[in-house]
Protein backbone atom coordinates (compact mmCIF):
# COMPACT_ATOMS: atom_id res chain seq x y z
CA UNK A 1 0.00 0.00 0.00
CA UNK A 2 1.25 3.48 -0.87
CA UNK A 3 1.93 5.55 2.24
CA UNK A 4 1.17 9.24 2.51
CA UNK A 5 3.57 11.94 3.65
CA UNK A 6 2.54 11.96 7.31
CA UNK A 7 3.75 15.55 7.72
CA UNK A 8 0.59 16.68 5.90
CA UNK A 9 -1.30 15.62 9.02
CA UNK A 10 0.67 18.25 10.96
CA UNK A 11 -0.82 21.08 8.87
CA UNK A 12 -3.59 23.14 10.38
CA UNK A 13 -6.94 21.61 9.51
CA UNK A 14 -8.40 24.72 7.91
CA UNK A 15 -6.27 26.94 5.71
CA UNK A 16 -6.88 30.62 6.41
CA UNK A 17 -8.47 31.60 3.11
CA UNK A 18 -10.60 28.45 2.95
CA UNK A 19 -12.22 29.42 6.26
CA UNK A 20 -12.72 33.00 5.09
CA UNK A 21 -14.36 31.73 1.90
CA UNK A 22 -16.65 29.45 3.89
CA UNK A 23 -17.89 32.27 6.14
CA UNK A 24 -18.37 34.63 3.20
CA UNK A 25 -20.34 32.02 1.23
CA UNK A 26 -22.61 31.40 4.21
CA UNK A 27 -23.26 35.13 4.62
CA UNK A 28 -23.89 35.62 0.91
CA UNK A 29 -26.33 32.70 0.82
CA UNK A 30 -28.29 34.30 3.66
CA UNK A 31 -28.15 37.80 2.09
CA UNK A 32 -28.11 37.23 -1.69
CA UNK A 33 -29.05 40.81 -2.61
CA UNK A 34 -26.38 42.50 -0.48
CA UNK A 35 -23.07 43.61 -2.00
CA UNK A 36 -19.92 42.86 -0.02
CA UNK A 37 -16.75 44.93 -0.26
CA UNK A 38 -13.82 42.51 -0.37
CA UNK A 39 -10.57 43.72 1.16
CA UNK A 40 -9.28 40.36 2.31
CA UNK A 41 -7.35 38.35 -0.26
CA UNK A 42 -4.54 40.40 -1.80
CA UNK A 43 -5.59 40.03 -5.43
CA UNK A 44 -5.33 43.00 -7.75
CA UNK A 45 -8.23 44.70 -9.53
CA UNK A 46 -6.57 46.92 -12.13
CA UNK A 47 -5.76 45.51 -15.59
CA UNK A 48 -2.36 44.84 -17.08
CA UNK A 49 -0.57 47.89 -18.51
CA UNK A 50 -1.35 48.49 -22.22
CA UNK A 51 2.26 47.98 -23.33
CA UNK A 52 2.36 44.68 -21.44
CA UNK A 53 -0.77 43.47 -23.23
CA UNK A 54 0.64 44.51 -26.60
CA UNK A 55 3.89 42.65 -25.93
CA UNK A 56 1.95 39.52 -24.99
CA UNK A 57 -0.24 39.75 -28.10
CA UNK A 58 2.78 40.19 -30.35
CA UNK A 59 4.52 37.19 -28.76
CA UNK A 60 1.36 35.09 -29.11
CA UNK A 61 1.25 35.96 -32.80
CA UNK A 62 4.86 34.83 -33.11
CA UNK A 63 3.84 31.46 -31.67
CA UNK A 64 1.46 31.03 -34.62
CA UNK A 65 4.18 31.41 -37.25
CA UNK A 66 6.55 28.56 -38.08
CA UNK A 67 9.61 30.79 -38.33
CA UNK A 68 9.09 32.43 -34.91
CA UNK A 69 7.44 29.59 -33.00
CA UNK A 70 9.08 28.78 -29.64
CA UNK A 71 9.05 25.45 -27.81
CA UNK A 72 11.06 24.78 -24.69
CA UNK A 73 13.35 27.61 -23.61
CA UNK A 74 16.85 26.09 -23.80
CA UNK A 75 18.07 26.69 -20.24
CA UNK A 76 14.72 26.42 -18.46
CA UNK A 77 15.86 29.38 -16.37
CA UNK A 78 14.26 32.12 -18.45
CA UNK A 79 15.01 33.92 -21.69
CA UNK A 80 18.06 36.15 -21.73
CA UNK A 81 15.99 39.18 -22.74
CA UNK A 82 13.96 39.01 -19.53
CA UNK A 83 16.87 38.21 -17.23
CA UNK A 84 18.73 41.21 -18.65
CA UNK A 85 15.66 43.41 -18.17
CA UNK A 86 15.36 42.37 -14.51
CA UNK A 87 19.07 43.02 -13.99
CA UNK A 88 18.59 46.53 -15.39
CA UNK A 89 15.66 47.07 -13.04
CA UNK A 90 17.83 46.23 -10.03
CA UNK A 91 20.46 48.65 -11.28
CA UNK A 92 17.82 51.42 -11.41
CA UNK A 93 17.65 51.40 -7.62
CA UNK A 94 21.34 50.89 -7.02
CA UNK A 95 21.74 47.12 -6.72
CA UNK A 96 24.08 45.10 -8.94
CA UNK A 97 22.73 41.68 -9.92
CA UNK A 98 23.93 39.95 -13.08
CA UNK A 99 21.46 38.37 -15.54
CA UNK A 100 23.09 34.97 -14.88
CA UNK A 101 22.01 35.20 -11.22
CA UNK A 102 18.34 35.73 -12.12
CA UNK A 103 16.05 32.75 -12.67
CA UNK A 104 12.55 33.28 -14.06
CA UNK A 105 9.63 31.50 -12.38
CA UNK A 106 5.84 31.51 -12.28
CA UNK A 107 5.71 33.55 -9.08
CA UNK A 108 7.09 34.17 -5.61
CA UNK A 109 4.72 31.80 -3.82
CA UNK A 110 5.86 28.86 -5.96
CA UNK A 111 9.54 29.54 -5.41
CA UNK A 112 9.11 30.19 -1.67
CA UNK A 113 7.55 26.76 -1.36
CA UNK A 114 9.65 24.86 -3.89
CA UNK A 115 13.05 26.08 -2.77
CA UNK A 116 12.80 23.83 0.25
CA UNK A 117 13.41 20.85 -2.06
CA UNK A 118 17.14 21.53 -2.04
CA UNK A 119 17.39 21.62 1.77
CA UNK A 120 17.70 18.55 3.98
CA UNK A 121 14.86 17.78 6.39
CA UNK A 122 17.38 18.11 9.23
CA UNK A 123 17.40 21.90 9.13
CA UNK A 124 15.89 24.32 11.62
CA UNK A 125 13.72 26.94 9.93
CA UNK A 126 13.15 30.36 11.48
CA UNK A 127 10.00 32.23 10.46
CA UNK A 128 8.88 35.61 11.73
CA UNK A 129 5.42 35.48 13.30
CA UNK A 130 2.99 36.67 11.87
CA UNK A 131 3.96 35.15 8.52
CA UNK A 132 2.56 34.40 5.09
CA UNK A 133 1.37 30.77 5.38
CA UNK A 134 3.53 29.26 2.59
CA UNK A 135 6.72 29.74 4.63
CA UNK A 136 5.35 27.58 7.41
CA UNK A 137 3.23 25.08 5.49
CA UNK A 138 5.89 24.15 2.93
CA UNK A 139 8.38 23.37 5.68
CA UNK A 140 5.85 21.44 7.73
CA UNK A 141 5.29 19.32 4.61
CA UNK A 142 9.06 18.87 4.37
CA UNK A 143 9.33 17.64 7.95
CA UNK A 144 11.57 20.43 9.21
CA UNK A 145 11.66 21.90 12.68
CA UNK A 146 10.20 25.42 12.70
CA UNK A 147 10.97 28.10 15.26
CA UNK A 148 9.61 31.62 15.40
CA UNK A 149 10.87 35.16 15.90
CA UNK A 150 8.18 37.35 17.40
CA UNK A 151 6.95 40.32 15.40
CA UNK A 152 4.63 42.27 17.63
CA UNK A 153 3.43 45.70 18.67
CA UNK A 154 6.50 46.31 20.85
CA UNK A 155 8.96 45.98 17.94
CA UNK A 156 6.74 47.50 15.27
CA UNK A 157 6.12 44.05 13.78
CA UNK A 158 9.75 43.84 12.69
CA UNK A 159 11.22 40.80 14.45
CA UNK A 160 14.96 40.83 15.04
CA UNK A 161 17.36 37.89 15.51
CA UNK A 162 18.20 36.40 18.89
CA UNK A 163 21.93 35.51 18.95
CA UNK A 164 21.27 32.72 21.45
CA UNK A 165 18.97 30.88 19.01
CA UNK A 166 20.32 28.84 16.08
CA UNK A 167 18.59 28.58 12.70
CA UNK A 168 19.70 27.14 9.35
CA UNK A 169 17.05 28.68 7.08
CA UNK A 170 15.45 32.08 7.66
CA UNK A 171 12.36 33.47 5.94
CA UNK A 172 12.05 37.26 5.82
CA UNK A 173 9.48 39.36 3.96
CA UNK A 174 9.86 43.11 3.52
CA UNK A 175 7.58 44.97 2.95
CA UNK A 176 5.87 42.40 5.09
CA UNK A 177 2.76 40.46 4.30
CA UNK A 178 0.59 40.64 6.38
CA UNK A 179 1.80 43.46 8.64
CA UNK A 180 2.99 46.06 6.11
CA UNK A 181 6.15 46.73 8.15
CA UNK A 182 9.45 47.36 6.33
CA UNK A 183 12.95 46.55 7.56
CA UNK A 184 15.53 49.33 7.56
CA UNK A 185 18.95 48.68 6.09
CA UNK A 186 20.45 48.54 9.59
CA UNK A 187 17.90 45.93 10.66
CA UNK A 188 18.55 43.78 7.62
CA UNK A 189 22.29 44.04 8.33
CA UNK A 190 21.62 42.45 11.73
CA UNK A 191 19.82 39.58 10.01
CA UNK A 192 22.65 39.16 7.50
CA UNK A 193 25.23 39.10 10.30
CA UNK A 194 23.11 36.58 12.20
CA UNK A 195 22.79 34.35 9.13
CA UNK A 196 26.53 34.41 8.50
CA UNK A 197 27.30 33.63 12.13
CA UNK A 198 24.99 30.58 11.92
CA UNK A 199 25.97 29.49 8.38
CA UNK A 200 22.31 30.01 7.55
CA UNK A 201 20.52 30.98 4.34
CA UNK A 202 18.00 33.82 4.22
CA UNK A 203 15.03 33.35 1.88
CA UNK A 204 14.07 36.97 1.30
CA UNK A 205 10.60 37.65 -0.14
CA UNK A 206 10.57 41.07 -1.78
CA UNK A 207 7.25 40.71 -3.62
CA UNK A 208 6.11 44.17 -2.48
CA UNK A 209 9.34 46.14 -3.03
CA UNK A 210 7.72 48.39 -5.64
CA UNK A 211 5.45 49.88 -2.94
CA UNK A 212 8.34 51.34 -0.94
CA UNK A 213 8.16 55.12 -1.07
CA UNK A 214 10.88 56.14 1.40
CA UNK A 215 14.26 56.26 -0.37
CA UNK A 216 16.26 55.13 2.68
CA UNK A 217 14.42 51.80 2.93
CA UNK A 218 16.06 48.94 1.00
CA UNK A 219 14.12 47.41 -1.89
CA UNK A 220 16.47 44.42 -2.03
CA UNK A 221 18.42 42.52 0.60
CA UNK A 222 21.40 42.78 -1.76
CA UNK A 223 21.61 46.48 -0.84
CA UNK A 224 23.05 45.15 2.44
CA UNK A 225 26.75 44.34 2.74
CA UNK A 226 27.40 40.61 3.06
CA UNK A 227 23.99 39.49 1.81
CA UNK A 228 25.39 37.91 -1.33
CA UNK A 229 27.10 35.23 0.78
CA UNK A 230 23.94 34.22 2.68
CA UNK A 231 20.73 35.21 0.90
CA UNK A 232 18.38 34.33 -1.93
CA UNK A 233 15.82 36.90 -3.06
CA UNK A 234 12.41 35.97 -4.45
CA UNK A 235 10.24 38.53 -6.21
CA UNK A 236 7.05 38.57 -8.22
CA UNK A 237 5.26 40.66 -10.83
CA UNK A 238 1.87 39.80 -9.32
CA UNK A 239 1.52 42.99 -7.30
CA UNK A 240 4.15 45.06 -9.12
CA UNK A 241 2.46 44.72 -12.51
CA UNK A 242 -0.83 42.90 -11.97
CA UNK A 243 0.40 39.43 -12.97
CA UNK A 244 -1.71 37.50 -10.44
CA UNK A 245 -3.56 35.85 -13.34
CA UNK A 246 -0.60 35.82 -15.71
CA UNK A 247 2.06 34.31 -13.41
CA UNK A 248 5.64 35.46 -13.60
CA UNK A 249 8.33 36.17 -11.03
CA UNK A 250 12.04 35.73 -10.50
CA UNK A 251 14.53 34.46 -7.96
CA UNK A 252 18.01 35.91 -7.52
CA UNK A 253 20.75 33.49 -6.45
CA UNK A 254 24.18 35.15 -6.02
CA UNK A 255 27.23 33.33 -7.37
CA UNK A 256 28.85 33.51 -3.93
CA UNK A 257 26.10 31.53 -2.16
CA UNK A 258 27.13 27.99 -1.21
CA UNK A 259 25.70 25.04 0.70
CA UNK A 260 27.55 22.14 2.32
CA UNK A 261 27.47 18.58 1.00
CA UNK A 262 27.21 15.75 3.56
CA UNK A 263 31.00 15.35 3.28
CA UNK A 264 31.55 19.01 4.12
CA UNK A 265 32.41 20.33 0.66
CA UNK A 266 31.00 23.55 -0.75
CA UNK A 267 28.45 23.28 -3.54
CA UNK A 268 26.86 26.12 -5.49
CA UNK A 269 23.32 26.98 -4.39
CA UNK A 270 22.65 27.99 -7.99
CA UNK A 271 23.72 24.57 -9.23
CA UNK A 272 21.28 22.84 -6.87
CA UNK A 273 18.39 25.18 -7.63
CA UNK A 274 18.90 24.84 -11.39
CA UNK A 275 18.97 21.05 -11.01
CA UNK A 276 15.72 21.12 -9.04
CA UNK A 277 14.00 23.40 -11.54
CA UNK A 278 15.27 21.40 -14.51
CA UNK A 279 13.70 18.28 -13.02
CA UNK A 280 10.35 19.69 -11.91
CA UNK A 281 9.65 22.89 -13.85
CA UNK A 282 9.28 23.53 -17.58
CA UNK A 283 9.60 27.28 -17.39
CA UNK A 284 7.35 30.26 -18.03
CA UNK A 285 5.73 30.59 -21.46
CA UNK A 286 7.33 32.79 -24.10
CA UNK A 287 4.36 35.22 -24.41
CA UNK A 288 4.34 35.76 -20.63
CA UNK A 289 8.09 36.38 -20.55
CA UNK A 290 7.76 38.94 -23.36
CA UNK A 291 4.96 40.59 -21.39
CA UNK A 292 7.19 40.64 -18.30
CA UNK A 293 10.03 42.18 -20.32
CA UNK A 294 7.68 45.02 -21.26
CA UNK A 295 7.10 45.75 -17.55
CA UNK A 296 10.75 46.81 -17.25
CA UNK A 297 10.78 49.02 -20.36
CA UNK A 298 10.60 52.80 -19.83
CA UNK A 299 6.98 52.87 -20.96
CA UNK A 300 6.19 49.78 -18.91
CA UNK A 301 7.61 51.37 -15.79
CA UNK A 302 5.60 54.51 -16.42
CA UNK A 303 2.36 52.58 -16.85
CA UNK A 304 2.85 50.11 -14.00
CA UNK A 305 3.97 52.87 -11.63
CA UNK A 306 0.67 54.62 -12.38
CA UNK A 307 -1.22 51.50 -11.28
CA UNK A 308 0.89 51.19 -8.14
CA UNK A 309 0.12 54.86 -7.39
CA UNK A 310 -3.59 53.99 -7.71
CA UNK A 311 -3.25 51.35 -4.98
CA UNK A 312 -1.07 53.67 -2.90
CA UNK A 313 -3.86 56.24 -2.95
CA UNK A 314 -6.20 53.56 -1.63
CA UNK A 315 -3.69 52.85 1.13
CA UNK A 316 -3.59 56.58 1.94
CA UNK A 317 -7.39 56.68 2.26
CA UNK A 318 -7.25 53.68 4.59
CA UNK A 319 -4.41 55.13 6.67
CA UNK A 320 -6.21 58.44 7.03
CA UNK A 321 -9.31 56.64 8.26
CA UNK A 322 -7.47 54.79 11.01
CA UNK A 323 -5.55 57.94 11.92
CA UNK A 324 -8.87 59.77 12.32
CA UNK A 325 -10.29 56.95 14.43
CA UNK A 326 -7.15 56.76 16.58
CA UNK A 327 -6.76 53.05 15.87
CA UNK A 328 -3.18 51.77 15.90
CA UNK A 329 -1.88 50.20 12.67
CA UNK A 330 1.23 49.43 10.64
CA UNK A 331 1.64 49.51 6.87
CA UNK A 332 0.01 51.79 4.34
CA UNK A 333 2.90 54.09 3.54
CA UNK A 334 5.34 51.58 2.05
CA UNK A 335 2.93 48.70 1.64
CA UNK A 336 -0.48 47.91 0.14
CA UNK A 337 -1.60 46.44 3.47
CA UNK A 338 -3.09 48.02 6.57
CA UNK A 339 -2.55 45.92 9.72
CA UNK A 340 -4.72 47.40 12.45
CA UNK A 341 -5.25 46.58 16.11
CA UNK A 342 -8.75 45.32 16.85
CA UNK A 343 -10.50 47.81 19.16
CA UNK A 344 -11.82 46.88 22.60
CA UNK A 345 -9.59 43.82 22.89
CA UNK A 346 -11.48 41.88 20.23
CA UNK A 347 -9.87 38.77 18.80
CA UNK A 348 -9.28 38.58 15.05
CA UNK A 349 -12.12 36.24 14.08
CA UNK A 350 -14.61 38.23 16.16
CA UNK A 351 -13.48 41.30 14.21
CA UNK A 352 -13.90 39.39 10.95
CA UNK A 353 -17.49 38.50 11.81
CA UNK A 354 -18.23 42.04 13.04
CA UNK A 355 -17.05 43.64 9.80
CA UNK A 356 -18.82 41.03 7.68
CA UNK A 357 -22.15 41.09 9.50
CA UNK A 358 -22.41 44.77 10.47
CA UNK A 359 -20.87 46.66 7.53
CA UNK A 360 -20.38 43.93 4.89
CA UNK A 361 -16.61 44.43 4.55
CA UNK A 362 -14.41 41.35 4.20
CA UNK A 363 -10.88 41.42 5.57
CA UNK A 364 -8.33 38.91 6.86
CA UNK A 365 -8.07 37.98 10.55
CA UNK A 366 -4.52 38.30 11.81
CA UNK A 367 -4.76 35.10 13.81
CA UNK A 368 -4.55 33.19 10.54
CA UNK A 369 -0.96 34.37 10.11
CA UNK A 370 0.31 33.18 13.50
CA UNK A 371 -0.15 33.65 17.24
CA UNK A 372 1.14 37.25 17.19
CA UNK A 373 -1.57 38.11 14.70
CA UNK A 374 -4.38 37.54 17.15
CA UNK A 375 -6.03 40.83 18.02
CA UNK A 376 -4.91 42.33 14.69
CA UNK A 377 -6.54 42.50 11.28
CA UNK A 378 -5.38 42.95 7.66
CA UNK A 379 -7.04 45.01 4.95
CA UNK A 380 -5.69 45.36 1.42
CA UNK A 381 -5.47 48.37 -0.87
CA UNK A 382 -6.01 46.38 -4.06
CA UNK A 383 -9.67 47.24 -4.52
CA UNK A 384 -11.11 50.06 -6.60
CA UNK A 385 -11.02 53.66 -5.36
CA UNK A 386 -14.81 53.70 -5.12
CA UNK A 387 -14.99 50.50 -3.07
CA UNK A 388 -12.14 51.60 -0.80
CA UNK A 389 -13.74 54.97 -0.06
CA UNK A 390 -17.11 53.30 0.57
CA UNK A 391 -15.56 50.68 2.86
CA UNK A 392 -13.69 53.27 4.89
CA UNK A 393 -16.88 55.30 5.26
CA UNK A 394 -18.54 52.22 6.73
CA UNK A 395 -15.58 51.61 9.03
CA UNK A 396 -15.79 55.21 10.32
CA UNK A 397 -19.46 54.82 11.14
CA UNK A 398 -18.89 51.49 12.86
CA UNK A 399 -16.03 52.59 15.10
CA UNK A 400 -17.21 56.13 15.73
CA UNK A 401 -20.22 54.82 17.63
Amino acid sequence: MAKMNSHFLELKKSYLFIEIGKRVREYTAAHPDNKLIRMGIGDVTQPLAPCVVEAMKKAADEMGVKETFRGYEDSGMGYDFLREAVSGYYKSFGVEVSPEEILISDGAKSDCGNIGDIFDADNTVLVTDPAYPVYVDSNVMGGRKIIYADSNESNGFAAMPDPSVHADIIYLCSPNNPTGSVYTKAQLKEWVDYAKANDAVIIFDSAYEAFITEPDLPRSIFAVEGARECAVEICSLSKTAGFTGTRCGYTVVPKELMLKTPSGEDISFMQLWCRRQGSKFNGVSYPVQRAAEAVFSPEGQKQTRATIAYYQENARVMSSTFDELGIKYTGGKNSPYIWFKCPDGMDSWTMFDKLLNEIEVVGTPGQGFGKNGDGWFRLTAFGTHEATVEAMGRVKKLFSK
